[in-house]
């Protein structure tokens, strides 16, 4: 772009004003002459570019000159990164017909990739001019030195994914420094990275990081949308969480992720945004071009413009159909992946973001932008299948390059587990992949992202001690969150002095995050359930900024153990196909390494039949996953995982094997702690404690093809 082919058309407050182009949204920095500025605004009579210092006090206001279609241009010589500036929107204001231009209302642009402070609701400064209220756009420099740090690229069939809040996580950490407490550059403190290394994940799934405002309802009772899924720009890195310049301070956690090896994936929120619905306010897109980008029930064949589509519960949602907006997703995915060099997102309500007509369609516009994207078809995208529109729920249908959140294996375990019967048939379908919903030879076995607990419900701990939920703190009188939990409490609701019950619930968490890391699929933490962490039975701590979602990082003796029992099943996962790549003859995804079998037997050591697969009250059995003897295998895989969710003690009898092999007990959720490293060796039986599980592995007891020396 050379603005020397366009005639100056005027000089204000010291710059000079050019044409610009449409060609590109957003701040486009030339380096030696300017900065061009183009925004979309279809309904507007006149957009004005408003200039800042760093006091925010206005230096100009610039009509833009241009407009080309429907987006408004100027170039400005001689503005450099770190320029403060906005938008004000001249045109119609009548909410009625969706038209929301208001001149008194500062702008947040659309495309901004920085913010000089977080958006913060101020009801006094937002009336008349709302410009103290807003926080100023930043011209941002892409300049950034990488220092050759590549990205990790973690196979599917490894990744481990930890979902943590950039505050949370380190907000009290005793090993921060109070500076970084909190931020972006907390998370590659050296203690962190250690803490992360020997914990062993892969990919640390952030929850929203992009600029949001906390709903008005939650300012008036004095609490916060912590979670941050209330965006209100998609490129810009929330200024929260960054001691000065966020942008440079997220690109410096991202190198330093990756430089010791862990995926940065990034939890998205394109369904709505904060400026609510009819009655909200004018932030941003709203103000540019209400009608186009928010969807709206139609009434007679007409859209009525009062009533916002509300398929997210947040006031409204987002409309994809419109190619701008399109656009504008799209180009903030790839943002994040190009210019901030993330590895991958989750989908918030994906199923909005591939409505047609407020119908999902797995052919959507979105769907075919991503895949055939030469930059986002090639990183990991994660859906969240539902939202609460009508027809809203799409587990298993979403394209075959996506994994999917799977709810089923979330529910049948915590079931399965808490003694519920007939679920044994569904539970082993969940173990195996859940290959009714991922169909076999269209999707990887690594398609299911499967969890026990997510950043909205129960933690893993809270899970085993609370029968109810208890959300008093968040302001409704205990009616938000979801009532259907599946928790046990296992005598008494919360903190228990009973060494017994203390005793089940450590060894229920031991027995929910082993079926987890043994299950195929790819398994998903989150953050602080390996060490106990509690929201003190809140199951929806969205709105509290406070020790109640802090990871707490002073840990008991049982909180170690339970730590160090994850670090084991991870790295157990990753030593062997058998735990996270399972390909059977009837698989044929893979279709030239079908090398392994699974057999299932009752506690007996005989195969399964159906009336005992059937029967409601059998919660105890036997899987057997054995690798075959060719190049793709090592001859040493074969594992047997017995489980026992029933409240008595059973005697499995082992399956029989060769001469000069035996079975070794790797671990049992059962005891403690861990077993020896070399385990112990089982004979043809094995009694199993009520409510636990075992994991054992073949060995070879007779030496075999010694080379001479």
């Amino acid at each position: 772009m050379n603005i020397s082919a366009q005639e100056k058309l005027t000089t204000l407050a010291g710059y000079d004003i050019y044409l610009g182009f449409a060609k590109q949204l957003g701040p486009i920095y030339i380096e030696g002459q300017g900065t061009n500025f183009a925004v979309y605004s279809p309904d507007a009579s006149q957009v004005e570019l408003c200039l800042f210092n760093k006091d925010e006090k206005e230096i100009c206001r610039i009509k833009m000159p241009g407009k080309k279609g429907r987006v408004w241009h100027v170039f400005v010589a001689g503005i450099k990164p770190g320029q403060l500036y906005g938008y004000r929107v001249d045109g119609t204001f009548d909410p009625a017909k969706g038209l929301y231009q208001d001149n008194r209302k500062l702008l947040i642009d659309p495309y901004a990739k920085g913010l000089n402070r977080p958006v913060v609701w101020n009801d006094r400064l937002y009336q008349g001019d709302s410009q103290f209220m807003m926080p100023k756009c930043i011209v941002e420099d892409s300049d950034f030195d990488w220092q050759g740090v590549e990205k990790p690229s973690i196979p599917d069939s490894d990744t481990v994914l930890y979902e943590l809040h950039v505050k949370g996580f380190t907000q009290i950490h005793p090993d921060v420094p109070d500076d970084c407490k909190g931020t972006y550059l907390g998370l590659i403190q050296p203690k962190v990275i250690e803490y992360l290394k020997q914990l062993g994940v892969t990919s640390l799934q952030l929850m929203p990081v992009s600029a949001f405002m906390s709903e008005l309802r939650l300012q008036s009772l004095g609490l916060t949308n912590y979670w941050g899924y209330n965006p209100i720009n998609f490129f810009t890195p929330e200024p929260r969480y960054a001691k000065e310049d966020s942008t440079i301070e997220f690109k410096t956690m991202v190198r330093e992720l990756h430089r010791h090896g862990f995926e940065v994936i990034l939890d998205v929120v394109f369904n709505h945004s904060a400026e609510g619905g009819f009655e909200g306010p004018i932030l941003s897109f709203r103000g540019f071009d209400n009608r186009n980008f928010y969807m709206f029930e139609q009434e007679n064949h007409a859209f009525n413009y009062t009533k916002f589509v509300n398929n997210t519960g947040c006031g409204n949602s987002i409309n994809l159909d419109n190619p701008y907006v399109l656009q504008l997703v799209t180009e903030s995915l790839r943002y994040w992946v190009d210019e901030m060099q993330v590895d991958g997102f989750r989908f918030d309500l994906a199923v909005s973001l591939a409505r047609e007509g407020n119908d999902f369609d797995n052919y959507s516009a979105f769907f075919k932008v991503l895949f055939q994207d030469p930059i986002l078809s090639q990183v990991k995208l994660i859906a969240e299948p539902w939202d609460i529109g009508w027809g809203g729920y799409r587990l298993g249908q979403f394209p075959e390059n996506w994994h999917e959140c799977n709810d089923k294996f979330r529910d049948t375990c915590r079931g399965f587990w808490r003694g519920d019967h007939g679920l044994l048939p569904d539970f082993a379908t969940r173990l195996m992949g859940s290959r009714d919903v991922f169909l076999k030879g269209l999707r990887t076995i690594n398609t299911s992202v499967n969890y026990i607990a997510y950043h909205d419900g129960f933690t893993l701990h809270d899970l085993v001690c609370y029968r109810e939920k208890h959300n008093e703190a968040n302001g409704e009188e205990n009616r938000d969150g979801h009532g259907h939990n599946l928790s046990e409490n296992y005598g008494i609701e919360g903190p228990s002095s009973d060494k017994k019950i203390n005793q089940l619930r450590q060894k229920q968490k031991r027995n929910l995050l082993a079926t987890l890391f043994l299950s195929q699929g790819t398994p998903h933490l989150l953050a602080g359930d390996e060490i106990g962490r509690t929201q003190l039975g809140n199951n929806n701590a969205y709105c509290q900024d406070n020790a109640i979602n802090w990871v707490n990082w002073t840990l008991s003796k049982e909180d170690k153990e339970l730590g160090a029992f994850v670090a084991h099943l991870i790295k157990l996962r990753h030593s062997s196909q058998l735990l996270h790549s399972l390909s059977l003859e009837d698989d044929k995804y893979f279709n030239a390494l079908n090398t392994h079998k699974v057999n299932w037997f009752n506690s007996t050591g005989k195969p399964m039949i159906e009336a005992a697969w059937h029967d409601p009250s059998n919660n105890s059995f036997m899987v057997e996953l054995v690798c075959s003897n060719n190049e793709h295998c090592k001859d040493q895989d074969r594992f047997l995982i017995m489980f026992n969710a029933s409240k008595d003690d059973v005697h499995f009898k082992l399956p029989e094997l060769p001469i000069g092999q035996a079975w070794s007990l790797k671990f049992d959720t059962a005891a403690h702690s861990l077993p020896p490293a070399k385990g112990k060796t089982l004979r043809a039986g094995y009694w199993q404690e009520a409510q636990s599980l075992s994991f054992i592995s073949r060995e070879f007891k007779t030496t075999r093809n010694k080379a001479k020396k």
